[in-house]
């Protein structure tokens, strides 16, 4: 079940929300654990064993640790046994065809595969639980003594499927206590809307064109057909992935859950650090703290510190796919990152904020193709069309015919993926509830009813939009599904 689905808005959410909202708060992780479950269960009822195992692993661990710590040991025991069965889960599940593949290449062997489908959310709620365990033997949080608090931190449907990934030390205080006022509610609800936008009208609408190019159906791949293609692409994981964010913050702000940014205007970043620190925030400070600086992070010595980079990127590559392309797009950062580190940031802030802004845009874009293209033969025919020595030329009259068709979407999705559209809304007044940064909601006190109707007049309007749309189109996908 996604998001974008008709299933979901029509059938899922209302009655979710009806039983949990109606049911005394004491009640209300019960409705949503068993809410989550029924959701999960939907598409893959047998994976919903694997979710309760690891929720249940993961908490008897936890208790464990405090339980060693308070009696004035480690617990590195039981926090290396948490740790390695959350990896063996997600490895086995994930990896074991892959692994099987490079053993069949190397040795001529025909081992047959075991084609086990991926569980959706995996490599999400693995990473939150090992969070989970990690912090109770620093010591930085307590063991959660209730299972089912737990297991809703663990199973909780917002962010079960695509993150951002919540760290529990995030989530702690909301588990126990929380209140949905009228503005949490009322902003949930309109991040939801703007979240769908998002999905169903911009990223599904370049998707398309993306499906189109990629597959061979407009021709041979020119110069600006490839071009016009990872820029498609580009853009189509930019909008599904964020609005699915956006949508997934929406609805724990209904509930009083407070999750994390996931996105911040990547595409307006002038380095590729910065680009990491604006794209899937969630991510990359879960490999920082969990991985990097446990590694030893830049304190010991500079040397050090880029083989530590280069591990992180090499791990990230890998968590979004078991495949080659995964740890080349992967690698590919982590020499960007490198050289940033070493000498390219100072020379960056020497250079015009626009030459900054093509240089990172051109590391992003060469990296999407690696990310996009799962075999290594196509990645290099679309590297070699990006440079023009493909041979089939800089156009055609079909890739004129699709520049045609799609340059306004270009345009749009251009503007949507910088802050300006929000900078002109805010100097409009048009804001209608902002988050301050303690993570409070305030409703500004000044609005006209014009201002107000204007809003709900368009959310209305993107909302209905929206549902025609995935009433109408058979193409609907969820990019980060596969991840």
């Amino acid at each position: 079940m996604i998001f974008s689905s008709v299933l979901f808005l029509f059938y899922f959410v209302p009655l979710f929300f009806i039983v949990y909202f109606l049911a005394p708060k004491r009640m209300r992780n019960l409705i949503l654990f068993f809410g989550s479950l029924i959701f999960y269960a939907w598409g893959e009822p047998v994976y919903v064993l694997l979710m309760l195992f690891s929720t249940v692993s993961d908490y008897t661990h936890g208790l464990k640790i405090e339980k060693c710590r308070l009696a004035g040991r480690s617990g590195r025991g039981w926090l290396l046994s948490s740790l390695m069965i959350n990896l063996l889960m997600l490895g086995f599940f994930k990896y074991t065809d892959f692994l099987i593949g490079v053993v069949n290449s190397l040795t001529g062997s025909q081992l047959p595969l075991l084609n086990l489908p991926l569980p959706i959310g995996i490599s999400f709620y693995t990473f939150q639980t090992m969070s989970y365990s990690i912090d109770v033997y620093r010591g930085e949080v307590k063991a959660q003594k209730s299972i089912l608090d737990f297991g809703v931190f663990v199973t909780m449907f917002p962010q079960l499927i695509a993150g951002p990934i919540v760290k529990y030390r995030t989530a702690q205080p909301d588990l126990a206590l929380r209140r949905a006022g009228t503005a949490d509610i009322a902003y949930g609800i309109r991040r939801f809307i703007l979240g769908l936008g998002k999905k169903v009208l911009l990223a599904n609408s370049i998707g398309r064109l993306w499906t189109e190019i990629s597959s061979g159906q407009a021709g041979e791949l020119t110069v600006l057909m490839a071009w016009m293609g990872i820029l498609a692409f580009a853009f189509q994981i930019y909008f599904d992935f964020s609005g699915y964010s956006d949508m997934a913050i929406g609805l724990g702000s209904i509930m009083g859950f407070h999750f994390p940014e996931n996105f911040n205007y990547p595409y307006i970043a002038q380095s590729v650090t910065e680009f990491w620190h604006r794209w899937h925030i969630s991510l990359s400070s879960w490999f920082k703290e969990y991985v990097y600086i446990p590694l030893g992070g830049n304190r010991r010595g500079p040397g050090r510190q880029l083989v530590n980079i280069l591990i992180v990127w090499a791990l990230t590559g890998i968590w979004h796919g078991a495949g080659w392309n995964f740890l080349l797009w992967g690698l590919w950062f982590a020499l960007f990152l490198i050289l940033e580190k070493l000498f390219g940031l100072k020379l960056l802030q020497r250079l015009p904020a626009v030459c900054r802004w093509l240089y990172t845009m051109l590391a992003v874009l060469f990296g999407w193709v690696f990310f996009s293209l799962e075999s290594i033969p196509a990645v290099t025919v679309w590297l070699r069309a990006l440079t023009g020595r493909s041979g089939a030329g800089y156009n055609s009259s079909e890739t004129m015919y699709l520049l045609t068709n799609y340059w306004f979407l270009f345009l749009v999705l251009a503007v949507g993926a910088t802050p300006l559209l929000r900078r002109i809304l805010e100097k409009l007044g048009t804001e209608f509830i902002k988050r301050t940064k303690n993570e409070a909601l305030v409703v500004p006190q000044k609005q006209s009813v014009g201002t107000v109707l204007a809003e709900n007049v368009a959310l209305i309007a993107i909302l209905l939009l929206s549902v025609a749309y995935i009433v109408e189109a058979s193409y609907n996908p969820f990019l980060y599904f596969r991840f």
